[in-house]
């Protein structure tokens, strides 16, 4: 470019300086986004047994499958199934969130997702969940942990806590009818429920709802046991509640001989599975 004296001057462009700049911001957005879906990928880690049949091309033969989700549910089936000899680890799932707390490199004891599969009848698997699973890990979760399961006769059972304060009713709800149960199923489901629908407008959500919605598509016979109370997770005073365990007895019956309840935990169990907080008195005397 030259100007009214005959001078040659550079070229500059600010608008080629801004491209350069934005694509760059733009690379990097894009590095930290996909280190972070990394981050957030839902992992599942079996026993080398477990790990030896997949890799082999074979599922997982399951004809009841127990899910537990939330303090009171796991807490339930830790006090009342579990607490026998009859069950081993075969394995744990890692979750990363911004509410998890267990990483990727915990063991199986540690985490908050943990497999079981009975001795006598490996067709019978349960998992306790008592981690936060994101709204994006959902269907990760979902989708991972029934691939490995053999679909034919397979039957899913669901617990799941929920708070009372988000039950909608039109009639009055006094605080003595918590906790209670309600069922939602899907169409595979031939069975009766042991309670009462979830009536609406009330709605499930988080990992019951994936779960449900994935059996509903994939026809596998399944019900949600939703418990209401108002003790739901480990910063309430009192939770895990032994009251709420009990209202998801019913639940199992249907199950048969695939899942013993212990009808009479002893008080050790209990102690252990059961928390209590002393509240500290703001009274002077």
């Amino acid at each position: 470019m030259a100007t009214f004296f005959g001078e040659v001057l550079s070229v500059y462009s600010r608008a080629v300086e801004e491209d350069e700049e934005e694509l760059d911001e733009n690379e990097e957005d894009e590095e930290i986004r996909r280190e972070l879906e990394e981050k957030r990928e839902v992992h599942l880690h079996w026993s080398p047994e477990v790990s030896e049949s997949l890799k082999s091309g074979h599922k997982l033969p399951c004809s009841d499958f127990l899910l537990a989700v939330g303090h009171n549910a796991a807490g339930f089936l830790s006090v009342y199934v579990l607490t026998s000899e009859s069950w081993d680890i075969v394995g744990h799932a890692s979750v990363w969130n911004e509410r998890s707390r267990a990483g990727a490199g915990t063991t199986s004891e540690e985490s908050a997702c943990v497999f079981y599969r009975h001795k006598n009848n490996p067709s019978v698997l349960i998992c306790q969940t008592t981690c936060y699973i994101a709204e994006d890990q959902l269907f990760q979760w979902t989708e991972k942990v029934f691939d490995v399961l053999q679909h034919r006769q397979l039957n899913v059972t669901v617990l799941s806590d929920s708070s009372v304060a988000e039950y909608k009713t039109s009639d009055y709800l006094c605080g003595s009818s918590a906790p209670f149960l309600r069922s939602l199923h899907t169409a595979a489901f031939s069975g009766l429920p042991v309670c009462q629908s979830l009536e609406q407008p009330n709605i499930i959500t988080g990992l019951p709802a994936a779960v449900l919605n994935h059996c509903e598509v994939h026809r596998v016979a399944t019900v949600v046991y939703q418990c209401y109370s108002d003790v739901t997770g480990p910063d309430s005073v009192t939770g895990p509640d032994s009251v709420t365990m009990e209202t998801f007895k019913p639940a199992l019956t249907k199950l048969g001989k695939s899942v013993q309840l212990n009808p009479s935990p002893s008080t050790d169990v209990l102690r252990k599975f059961v928390r209590t907080t002393n509240i500290p008195s703001n009274i002077y005397i």
